[in-house]
């Protein structure tokens, strides 16, 4: 619970936090959206198990997840990197290859950065900047009762495929790729956007999964005050999940993280709209308060992907 007790006090310290809370900030006085994503080596990442090539792509694509959940257009990226002695110009010409894969694939440019030494890991943290194109305000305070509870895709492929490659298992091979190279639901996200605009829907309570999807109904309940009611039998997971770690394969869906799909929650006019294969159904808002009592809750506290060492 680190995290939110040092996301607390940085709240609390600083005399305006009112940007604070959200997958992005927008700047409403230049109509952009702007997140910064960090990846540090041993604990997002293992060099080991992932190339620079790929590790650049992740790094990028994280940082646009943010983007999508904020329905935005992706525009700039800027990549600040702390290198460790053992780096070389091979490893750095690599990274950013794959800095440029994702760059051509979205549609983004790279703006600047930094460059510096650490002492012993490698530290990658990239600011990504997108324009608001739709006129739909996003927060994780939106949902309300009767609201259903909606995600973009499977969860635990990326917990399953870091427990493969710690295995020496390198099939199935899509599921390893869900670790190194993670897309960000952009698509979807545009989806979701022209038809809450057709409907004349204004505001939007979304955010990401990469914490993991447990992590996210939590924020999102919490941040709205009413319990979420989950379907946990509905929670959509591969069938190779199910085989591969048939007593594992729950925490994984809710607690693995690192999935980077949206979870959001709209009315359910809205829901009937949308592909029902691309949008998958989870729950519903319900008129309860949010109790710290609830089921969510109290797994949050013990499984929740943990950025920090517990003291």
């Amino acid at each position: 619970m680190k995290e939110l007790q040092y996301l607390e006090i940085i709240s609390k310290t600083l005399d305006d936090s009112s940007l604070l809370g959200n997958d992005c900030a927008f700047l409403q006085d230049f109509n952009l959206f702007i997140t910064q994503d960090t990846l540090a080596e041993g604990v997002h990442f293992n060099l080991n198990t992932t190339t620079p090539y790929q590790l650049g792509q992740k790094a990028v694509n994280v940082n646009l997840s943010d983007l999508a959940a904020a329905l935005a257009k992706p525009l700039y990226i800027t990549v600040s990197l702390s290198l460790p002695s053992g780096i070389d110009s091979n490893f750095i010409q690599d990274f950013y290859k794959g800095i440029n894969k994702s760059c051509e694939q979205y549609g983004i440019t790279v703006a600047g950065g930094d460059l510096t030494g650490a002492e012993k890991k490698l530290v990658i943290s990239i600011c990504a900047i997108g324009k608001k194109v739709f006129d739909i305000d996003v927060s994780r305070h939106f949902s309300k009762p009767g609201d259903v509870i909606v995600t973009t895709g499977s969860h635990g492929d990326s917990a399953a495929g870091l427990k493969l490659l710690t295995q020496d298992v390198y099939k199935p091979e899509y599921l390893i790729n869900r670790h190194l190279i993670p897309y960000p639901r952009l698509l979807q996200s545009t989806i979701l956007a022209q038809i809450l605009q057709k409907y004349d829907i204004k505001q939007l309570s979304i955010m990401d999964t990469s914490d993991g999807l447990g992590d996210a109904v939590f924020k999102l309940s919490k941040c709205s005050g009413f319990e979420f009611e989950i379907d946990y039998d509905s929670l959509p997971v591969s069938d190779d999940i199910k085989r591969l770690f048939p007593f594992e394969y729950k925490d994984m869906a809710l607690w693995g993280g690192e999935d980077f799909e949206l979870l959001f929650t709209v009315p359910e006019k809205i829901y009937n709209k949308l592909d029902k294969d691309k949008f998958i159904r989870i729950g519903n808002v319900s008129d309860k308060p949010f109790s710290e009592t609830n089921k969510i809750y109290l797994e949050y506290k013990d499984k929740v992907f943990k950025h920090f060492e517990e003291a």
